[in-house]
This record gives C-alpha cells, sequence and structure tokens, in this order.
C-alpha cells in the first residue's frame, strides 16, 4: 500500500500562549478531495496555512509526498513548488496583464523560458476558462474571474497538491459559481485538494472525505456520508444552522 499524500501527526500551534490547533492528526491520499469545515475561529485557516509553512506550527509532523516540512533537513522551498495555493483575497500583481501574472512565477521560480511558461499559461488559462481574458489587467476582472486566474497561476507551477483557503468568501453570490465548477473540474481530473470552506452543499458533493474543525480540535474526520449522517450533536447542530446536507 503507497503512503498518503499528505499525513500531519499531532499537529499544534500556539499564538501568543494561547492554543489555536490542539493535536491534528490526518492523512489524506493522492486524488482525494479534502475539504474542511466548521464554524468561524475554528482553526481551519490556520490549519491549511500551516501545510506550507506559510504560519510555522508549534510542534507535530506534516509529511509532504514523503517529505516531512518539520525536519530542518528538508528544502522546503522546493517542496512547495509541490504545493499550489489559492487564498481568499486572490494575491495577484495588479500591474501585470493576466498572462503577466501566470508567466512570472514560473520563470522566477521554476526556472522556465518565457516561451515555455507562456505555453503552460495559456493551457491553464484555457482550463479555467479565461483564456479570453489573458491581456486584460487584473482591475478589468470580476472577482470570480481574479480568483479563476489565481488558480490558473497556482495550476500553472505543475503542483501535486492544491490548496484553497475559503475561494468564494471574497465573491458577490453570483460569482461563486464559476469559481467552484473550476474545482469541480479539478476533482474530475484527479487533482489532490484540501479546501477549507463555509459552501457546504459544494464541500459534501465534491469531497471524498470531510474534516470538522471545532475550537482548535479535528473532532472528526471521515467519508463525507458518514460526517452527513453523523451522530455527534456538535456536527449536527453546525450542519443545519448551515444548511447542510440533511
Amino acid at each position: 500500500m503507497s503512503e498518503p499524500l499528505v499525513k500531519v501527526s499531532g499537529l499544534r500551534k500556539e499564538f501568543d500562549g494561547e492554543e489555536i490547533l490542539h493535536n491534528i492528526s490526518f492523512e489524506v491520499e493522492s486524488q482525494e478531495t479534502v475539504s474542511f469545515i466548521g464554524p468561524s475561529g475554528a482553526g481551519k485557516s490556520t490549519l491549511l496555512r500551516c501545510l506550507n509553512l506559510l504560519e510555522e506550527p508549534t510542534s507535530g509532523s506534516i509529511v509532504i509526498d514523503g517529505e516531512d516540512l518539520m525536519d530542518s533537513k528538508t528544502n522546503v522551498n522546493k517542496l512547495r513548488q509541490k504545493i499550489g495555493m489559492v487564498f481568499q483575497s486572490f494575491n495577484l500583481f495588479k500591474n501585470l496583464s493576466v498572462l503577466g501574472n501566470i508567466v512570472t512565477p514560473q520563470t522566477q521560480v521554476l526556472h522556465r523560458s518565457k516561451e515555455e511558461a507562456t505555453a503552460v499559461a495559456l493551457k491553464t488559462l484555457a482550463k479555467v476558462h479565461l483564456l479570453d481574458h489573458k491581456d486584460f489587467k487584473i482591475f478589468q476582472l470580476s472577482g470570480g474571474q481574479q480568483q479563476r486566474a489565481a488558480i490558473a497561476r497556482a495550476l500553472a507551477m505543475n503542483p501535486k497538491i492544491m490548496l484553497f483557503d475559503e475561494p468564494t468568501s471574497a465573491l458577490d453570490p453570483e460569482m461563486i459559481d464559476e469559481v467552484l465548477d473550476v474545482i469541480r473540474d479539478l476533482r474530475k481530473e484527479g487533482m489532490t485538494m484540501l479546501i477549507v470552506t463555509h459552501e457546504m452543499r459544494f464541500a459534501f458533493d465534491i469531497s471524498t472525505k470531510i474534516g470538522f474543525l471545532d475550537g482548535g480540535s479535528l473532532i472528526a474526520f471521515d467519508a463525507a456520508d458518514k460526517i452527513a449522517n453523523s451522530d455527534n450533536k456538535r456536527i449536527q447542530s453546525f450542519l443545519k444552522n448551515y444548511n447542510g446536507p440533511r
């Protein structure tokens, strides 16, 4: 049996002496889609940011594709290249075109030629249905288009894993579906994804597994249908309040 692509063991994170994440452990196999749900302030985004050391864990182990992020011998920058991350706020370069936003990280980080990076960028823009917007400036795009451009930028780096930190939270309601549809397409293609989201119906529709966090603890981590039918009162209450799958 192959090793999981992501293995988190005993992960803890403290801020100013306050424990934000408590003893988090889970595994994710290649091509799985895992959504982390739970109330605001439960630690979901912090957990995701720990997975590529945007936040440094206080203790524990994070093994990505067989390499421990917490090991001082690990080349963290090289390992990060296997992890694409899409943020709530897009984080695009406002002074560049859509195409430039996708070409530049490839040439600077992966040292691809401009010609190769452009070819990859055009392919990923087609994947997120933005090819006809390649020469637009970022300010000319809607929120949904900006988020799709951010997804294309991450995909162009050829990651093994995609992390999505509430990718629709900054969008107007009518723009949410266009981003979720791109994530659905990635799911069909077999991309391994870890998603923090408040879109409950989407989470249960797309995910092989669901992780429920509350108060910094991973209360449950199981197949989506088992979480949907959990007898845990806290999970039941949350799903009812958030119009979940029941």
